[in-house]
């Protein structure tokens, strides 16, 4: 099977299934932001296996903070990831084990801090009184509309590099098609509620805003990839890679356009 047909049907398996419990909201989409949360944790403390994360530590963070985040708010979100780090360290003296206790306790910490934050601030939007529905598809659907058509204009126009030294398959043409492709989802997603919601101006700077966030959710793993020297994260998803190769654009993108309509909002 080829890559690409790889892609495709993973995307069209999974994209539906994501929007469903998009939709539904609650603990609905709680519980898949858990498990694809676990799953991504898991793949990255094998990833960095050489550094000696603290597993059990990281995925209790990364739950407290995704059950912390739908039930109440950030506050004790931050404190699930407190006692996170508490737990890490009691355990990183209790194994006793080689190696840097700082650099084990910081790779740990990263799992709940990144990706359990980057998935519960998904939450946060879809919970946005009046039109967080709304703005998750949005941002969610401009997310895959980037990464798509970042792709296809890569493999059809790409001539120039974006990142040689982070990710050479990724080119500037590529980043372009995904931007305009990014800017113009949310556009047509928000149009309807431009009077009661968010304003055109305001929508295509949201649209920009994911279009910058997203690529930069990609590097920021394919960096981590090439200091631990893999090419993948995983094989769960096929051509799309591991768990955390599908949602590194999300848990960047989640973060700035759940402040930025915070602040359209507010």
């Amino acid at each position: 099977m080829s890559s690409f047909l790889s892609r495709l049907l993973v995307g069209a398996a999974g994209l539906p299934v994501v929007l469903g419990l998009l939709w539904l909201g609650g603990w609905w989409l709680a519980a898949l932001a858990v498990a694809g949360g676990l799953v991504a944790v898991h793949e990255l403390y094998v990833m960095t296996r050489s550094l000696r994360p603290i597993a059990i530590a990281g995925h209790a963070g990364l739950v407290g903070v995704l059950v912390a985040l739908e039930m109440s708010t950030i506050e004790w979100a931050v404190g699930a990831l407190l006692g996170s780090l508490g737990l890490a360290f009691l355990l990183k003296g209790a194994a006793g084990t080689r190696g840097s206790a700082t650099v084990s306790v910081a790779v740990t910490l990263l799992g709940p801090a990144w990706i359990g934050f980057g998935l519960g601030l998904v939450l946060l939007l879809r919970d946005l009184p009046g039109h967080g529905r709304l703005a998750a598809f949005a941002v969610l659907l401009a997310v895959f509309s980037d990464d798509t058509f970042a792709y296809l204009g890569g493999r059809a126009f790409g001539r120039h590099k974006l990142a040689p030294a982070l990710s050479p398959g990724k080119t500037l043409e590529g980043f372009l098609a995904g931007t305009v492709a990014c800017v113009f989802v949310a556009f047509v997603t928000l149009y309807k509620d431009r009077d009661t919601f968010l304003s055109i101006g305001q929508s295509l700077v949201l649209g920009l805003v994911v279009a910058l966030a997203a690529p930069a959710g990609d590097l920021f793993v394919s960096m981590l990839k090439r200091d631990m020297g893999t090419k993948d994260t995983g094989r769960l998803l096929g051509a799309h890679g591991g768990m955390l190769d599908r949602i590194d654009s999300i848990l960047f993108a989640s973060a700035a356009s759940y402040f930025l309509v915070l602040a359209y909002t507010s």
